[in-house]
């Protein structure tokens, strides 16, 4: 497992350890911090977290803007990478391919989902890739594809 979800496992179940992750995790990815992120979740082929609806993240119509969905997701795709890759191996994201299905219009939980075969059959390995409104409505879903090598050295 990687460092990060070292740090995960440690903080988690801490008072307030997984809204401290959740910044430490924004700072680690800069671009991440800008959705506010409250991770729920970080294992081996699974990551979520919930991105606030709140002004920052909203369009002119009011909803989360669909950037903001999509950075959820490879925040969320990101979590389950560090908690599946082999520490022999590293990912790098090679695409993502997502349908927007409906408004945004409430706190949107993001979730990352991924099978040991995939990871068996690399190098491009798919993470499916969920983003959920408040009443249980998909307002995305799609895939993320991953590039997985061997470290050299």
């Amino acid at each position: 497992m990687s460092k990060l979800h070292d740090l995960y496992q440690k903080t988690a179940g801490l008072p307030q350890g997984k809204r401290l992750f959740s910044i430490a995790y924004g700072q680690a990815a800069p671009y991440f911090a800008s959705i506010h992120m409250q991770v729920r979740e970080m294992k081996p082929h699974y990551g979520e977290l919930v991105i606030p609806k709140r002004r920052g993240v909203k369009n002119h119509i009011g909803t989360v803007h669909a950037i903001a969905v999509c950075n959820g997701l490879e925040a969320a795709m990101g979590l389950l990478a560090e908690a599946t890759c082999p520490k022999d191996s590293r990912w790098l994201p090679k695409g993502m391919d997502v349908e927007y299905l409906a408004k945004s219009d409430s706190a949107i939980t993001c979730v990352a989902e991924s099978t040991p075969e995939a990871w068996e059959n690399g190098p491009d390995v798919p993470v499916k890739v969920t983003a959920t409104r408040a009443d249980g409505t998909v307002v995305v879903e799609g895939t993320i594809k991953l590039w997985v090598t061997k470290k050299k050295g």
